[in-house]
Parts: C-alpha cells; structure tokens; sequence
C-alpha cells in the first residue's frame, strides 16, 4: 500500500527551512500550506510568496489549503505561483464553485475543495465530479494542536463511497491531529491522503530526520504498514 503524507509546513521549523524541506522532498507526496486571512479563521499563516521559497529549493507539488473569506482573489494569487492543488473553502463556495474549478483547470492546475467539520458532502455534490481533491477536515481550522473530532472520519467513508458509484477520481484527504493517538482510527477510514503536522512529524524531534523516522514507526506501529521511501 503506498501511503501519501503531505506535510503541513505552517508547523515546520522556519529556522531550519531549507534543510527541512530538501530532507522531505524525495519522501512525501506534496507538502500543505495553509494560507489564511484573519477573517475566516482568526489567524494568519503562510502566503504566495512563502510558496515561492519552497519551490525555488523543491519540486515537490504544493497543496494549498485557503482558509479565506474571498477565494476568487486568492486563487488568482495561487494560479500566478504555480500551486499545484488549490483548495477552497466549500462555505465560500457557493455561487462561484463551477467558476473557480475552471479558472484552476485552464491553469492545468488541480482544484480542491475544504470540508471544516459542520460541513456536510451535500453541500459539495453539485461539483464533485469536477474536483481533484476532497479535504475533510477532522479538527476546528486555523490553528494546529486542535482537539481530534472523531465524527469526521465518517465523511472520509462516505466520500469513497460516493466516488467507486461516481466513477469520480478525487483524491481524499484528511487534514488534522493526524498522529500516534490517531493514525489507527484514521487509517480504517482509508484517506488518500494523510496531512501531518506538529503533533504527527515536526513536533517530534527538534531533527526532521529523526522526526520522519519516529512518524513512520508511529504509523507501522498503529497500522502494520510500513511508509514506503
């Protein structure tokens, strides 16, 4: 089984940027960059030109994640650096869904869309058979450390299933407290895609080696898969 881990970098050590980066570019399949407002969630994080730094030093494809009160704005932002998946919030969706997927496909980028926690799939149905990628959320987004909410994970199940009757070809993806205390209940949900932050990777050793190292015994420790390199 290959197992896909996008790591989240708004948790990674900014001191040890490039070092981090260059370790995990050959491991995991994109790496996540969550790009919030202030207004949707109350934070800020990472930006467009954040993106632009990593992709000077990595090929890895780029997830972004906006958390945002206008994602037509920030998709234009997103398209001009090249992010390979652009993800947008389904509560600032509706009216202009259609729109944003196709201004994302004629950039031969990838388009996502966001499920926080109270959101259900109905919401999403009218586009899905266009989109790329699902993300469910399974914390309260805009900060990391967040309480893991166990109920989400039944999204994850319902979305596979929506997709083998579809024919669609998203990818799923979970995105919170993806950790040792998790990866089993996370893994029986069978996500595509699994996005680890602090409490998953870069809160583990003050190493990114070591910390990858730790993550991918935590993962064949919960789960008896080993994490192919």
């Amino acid at each position: 089984m290959n197992v896909k881990f996008s790591p989240s970098l708004m948790t990674m050590d900014l001191d040890d940027f490039k070092n981090q980066i260059d370790f995990l570019s050959d491991k995991v399949d994109s790496f996540h960059v969550d790009i919030m407002d202030g207004h949707f969630v109350p934070n800020l994080t990472l930006s467009p030109w954040f993106i632009k730094q990593v992709k000077k030093i990595s090929d890895t494809p780029i997830s972004s994640h906006l958390m945002v009160e206008d994602p037509s704005f920030w998709v234009d932002e997103l398209i001009k650096v090249h992010s390979e998946y652009i993800c947008f919030p389904a509560e600032r969706a509706n009216g202009i869904a259609f729109r944003l997927i196709s201004k994302i496909h004629a950039a031969d980028l990838k388009a996502g869309v966001v499920l926080n926690p109270e959101t259900q799939i109905d919401q999403i149905k009218p586009y899905l058979e266009a989109l790329d990628k699902v993300t469910v959320m399974t914390v309260d987004p805009g900060f990391a450390g967040e309480k893991f909410i166990q109920s989400s994970l039944q999204k994850i199940r319902d979305l596979r299933t929506v997709r083998e009757e579809g024919g669609y070809n998203y990818l799923i993806e979970m995105d919170g407290s993806s950790n040792r205390r998790s990866f089993k209940r996370i893994f029986d949900a069978q996500p595509d895609v699994y996005i680890v932050g602090r409490s998953g990777l870069f809160g583990l050793s003050d190493d990114i080696e070591t910390s990858w190292n730790m993550m991918t015994q935590n993962f064949l420790d919960a789960t008896g898969v080993s994490v192919v390199q």
